[in-house]
């Protein structure tokens, strides 16, 4: 049975973060609410987009009308300029290639919304063949719960014990630990290496090389 590998978006595939922190900031500043660095939404992002606009918001004015005026900004905005700086991380797309060529079927669990990550995908991964590409949806539960991967499995037909997620953030280790596949946090992404190695992953990889390595695909 092949090999099914699910990955997570921001933060793993693609560093999104300065698109993030425009769309977010320009929104703000529409509405008259301070603007953050763009480091800061590093910690603001990794559980969908009206978590992130609420802990962008002042925090007396966190109100489910407020996180919708500030959605109605963002998404328009987003959807036009999610592409301007986020680019791949470096060795992403060769590793990919090489998942590809060795016969694994890849897929996407993000908790950004669906639109978007199927944008993304396709822009930056034209010759990748993902399985499933699913984003954050209207009634779907976004990660950790692991409704997201259970959906991927089911539809590829793929065993939890034959399933790596792979992801950047504690949310990603929550959700693998959840779905009860083999997890792997990658130290490149959005949050610092001690926040995975808290969930205790079955491995935390620095370089996509090392994610090569550890299902036994040579990487050079």
């Amino acid at each position: 049975m092949k090999k099914l590998i699910i990955f997570d978006l921001d933060g793993t595939l693609l560093n999104t973060i300065a698109d993030l922190a425009a769309a977010t900031n320009q929104a703000l500043s529409y509405y008259g609410y301070p603007e953050h660095p763009e480091d800061a939404y590093r910690f603001f992002v990794g559980n969908g987009i009206n978590k992130l606009f609420e802990r962008a918001l002042p925090q007396d004015e966190r109100s489910e009308n407020n996180i919708s005026k500030i959605r109605s900004r963002f998404i328009p905005y987003y959807n036009e300029h999610n592409a301007d700086l986020s680019r791949p991380y470096p060795g992403i797309t060769a590793m990919l290639e090489k998942l590809q060529n060795a016969e694994k079927l890849l897929a996407v669990a993000s908790n950004k919304y669906q639109e978007a990550t199927t944008r993304l995908i396709h822009l930056y991964f034209p010759k990748i063949h993902f399985e499933k590409i699913l984003g954050q949806r209207e009634n779907i539960p976004p990660k950790p719960d692991p409704q997201i991967l259970f959906e991927i499995m089911n539809d590829t037909k793929t065993k939890k014990e034959n399933t790596l997620y792979i992801g950047d953030s504690c949310v990603d280790m929550q959700t693998g630990i959840n779905a009860g596949v083999t997890t792997c946090g990658v130290s490149w992404g959005f949050r610092p290496r001690t926040e995975l190695e808290s969930y205790k992953p079955e491995l935390i990889a620095d370089r996509p090389e090392d994610i090569l390595k550890y299902l036994d695909i040579p990487y050079k």
